[in-house]
């Protein structure tokens, strides 16, 4: 039996950037999200901790099962082995200014209540 792949998700979280690796991941039955199962994260035997990853082996303690909304899915990529996983702020130097949240219509598209 082949090596099971691993998948590096890159995800938008508010206003930061999360880079995970997961053994499983595919589309939701539930619409407009991409489940994401069997996180991977660097073992804890490590002489050098990185804060951001365990701030992210910290969030994700316990957790079955993720559903992230697809307009967050920034890339999903099959990769060779897990690498450290790790939070960066979106927004280049530390600035106000952030990105629109999706609703989920597209621009110029008519619907709702007014």
């Amino acid at each position: 039996m082949a090596n099971q792949p691993v998948y590096k998700v890159i995800f938008q979280n508010g206003n930061q950037v999360f880079e995970v690796f997961a053994r499983q991941i595919y589309q939701s039955d539930m619409w407009g999200f991409i489940e994401v199962e069997e996180f991977v994260f660097g073992e804890r035997s490590q002489i050098v901790v990185d804060p951001s990853e365990e701030k992210l082996k910290n969030e994700f303690n316990g957790v079955k099962r993720s559903y992230i909304p697809l307009q967050a899915i920034i890339r999903i990529d099959e990769v060779d082995k897990e690498g450290s996983s790790k939070i960066s702020d979106n927004a280049p130097g530390g600035g106000n200014v952030s990105s629109f949240p999706f609703a989920g219509a597209h621009p110029g598209q008519q619907g709702g209540e007014e």
